[in-house]
């Protein structure tokens, strides 16, 4: 950890008090370029937009692959004040970005949530495989 990953650290954390302050879950994120500058700051909007995937996140990753080309993107950092959820990590995985740099872990924010978190859905699968197949056989070339 550079003392410049430090200070964007903490820019993700001022945009979390942002979001809190605003009424919304404590969490915010912003994207460094290659050449340090940052490309683009989100915080969590959850609550005020009445939307559960509007994690800062999750709505950087989307703006990186809709906005960087693939070699800009995996020279780019994300700084997030908490390790990114499942969903947000599917996310930044497609959208090629080269490296997250969070502060709190994931045990670490189940451990300041009364009651810890949330609930696990079971999944069942796989399953018709030979039918399921055809629309994806081919696609991915």
């Amino acid at each position: 950890m550079t003392p410049e990953d430090e200070r964007f650290l903490r820019r993700a954390v001022e945009l979390a008090a942002k979001a809190r302050a605003s009424g919304d879950a404590p969490f915010g994120s912003l994207l460094v370029g290659p050449d340090g500058d940052v490309l683009a700051e989100e915080h969590n909007t959850v609550t005020s937009d009445r939307d559960i995937s509007a994690h800062p996140e999750l709505k950087l990753a989307r703006w990186a692959a809709r906005e960087l080309d693939s070699a800009t993107a995996a020279a780019t950092t994300m700084y997030t004040s908490c390790q990114p959820c499942t969903m947000c990590s599917g996310a930044i995985e497609r959208s090629g970005l080269g490296r997250v740099v969070f502060a709190l872990s994931n045990e670490q924010l189940v451990a300041l949530k009364p009651g810890g978190g949330w609930p696990v859905v079971p999944q069942e699968g796989p399953a018709l495989f030979e039918e399921a197949r055809v629309p994806v056989e081919g696609f991915y070339r």
